[in-house]
């Protein structure tokens, strides 16, 4: 079993623990099984989950974390593998002593992690709840023009200047509106982190093309284990800007297509879609449908 962490830098909710020579933020709560354990998006941090966590500690043990490179946990190079992130998660669920097997709920990036795990270590995954994931054949289902937008706009980290201070104001009033069931201290700490830390996001996802989808296609099936599929239904405000509306349908219409396929992977497969919600924050305008989906998975397992 590994121990707490000594390290200086002490999130605001949770603790650091040692797991070979990094510290990794993990908080837990609740107890029964399997244990929840969620696994934040590009740009968002265990934290950013608190309030589905807090709803799922109410019948079972509910795991928030930070990988490495992201929140509280030990800065490292970015990108990384999906194989590592999930070598890393499992270590970290060891030396914190969460019991397995684990319903393991990913988010955007987070769920190409999630069935990274399920592919990796499929005897320890009770099942796997994926809020509008990510996929690896999203290219070949959208329409030209979503592709060639996606190429023709895609950011350069290192070369994006800072935040201005008018940014930063409207950012931070923004995020105390997403922000303001969680509790004050861990509240402001989130927005600080938010504010300090949003090129995250764009380094997390540089290696999509590169490896995360080869390792996805080749990785082999996924267990037959009770998974859900949760679809955003509304419409992506960045598509909506710069192209017509029919094309916008279309690449919708490719998403939730992919999306479909997932759950058809495995037998007890489903997909359930969020009319109205939003990719980025679908778990908190929709709390009450992510525990739904968390509860009836549990009971499923």
């Amino acid at each position: 079993m590994g121990r707490p962490s000594s390290g200086t830098t002490a999130p605001p909710l949770g603790r650091l623990y040692d797991v070979g020579e990094r510290r990794l933020m993990l908080h837990r709560s609740g107890s029964g099984g399997p244990s929840v354990v969620f696994l934040p998006g590009a740009g968002l941090v265990g934290l950013d989950f608190l309030n589905v966590q807090e709803g799922a500690a109410a019948f079972a043990t509910s795991v928030l974390y930070d990988r490495a490179g992201t929140g509280w946990s030990t800065s490292v190079p970015l990108p990384r593998s999906a194989a590592e992130v999930a070598a890393e998660l499992r270590d970290l669920l060891r030396a914190a002593a969460v019991p397995g097997p684990f319903l393991l709920v990913g988010h955007s990036l987070g769920a190409f992690y999630a069935r990274r795990y399920a592919q990796l270590f499929p005897g320890e995954v009770a099942g796997l709840l994926l809020l509008d994931p990510g996929h690896e054949d999203i290219l070949d289902h959208m329409p030209a023009q979503a592709a060639e937008l996606a190429e023709q706009m895609r950011p350069d980290p290192a070369r994006m200047p800072e935040l201005t201070d008018e940014q930063r104001r409207a950012a931070r009033e923004a995020y105390a509106r997403l922000y303001a069931e969680w509790p004050a201290p861990v509240r402001e700490a989130l927005i600080d982190h938010h504010l300090a830390s949003w090129r995250t996001s764009l380094s997390e996802t540089e290696n999509f093309e590169t490896e995360i989808y080869g390792e996805l296609r080749d990785g082999g099936p996924l267990p037959d284990v009770p998974l859900i599929v949760l679809t955003a239904g509304g419409v992506n405000p960045y598509w909506a800007k710069f192209m017509p509306e029919e094309v916008v349908r279309e690449a919708h219409d490719g998403v939730r297509a992919l999306h479909a396929g997932i759950a058809r992977s495995v037998p007890a497969g489903e997909q359930r879609v969020i009319e109205g919600a939003s990719h980025q924050h679908l778990h908190i305008e929709r709390a009450e449908e992510v525990l739904r989906a968390i509860r009836d998975l549990t009971a499923a397992a």
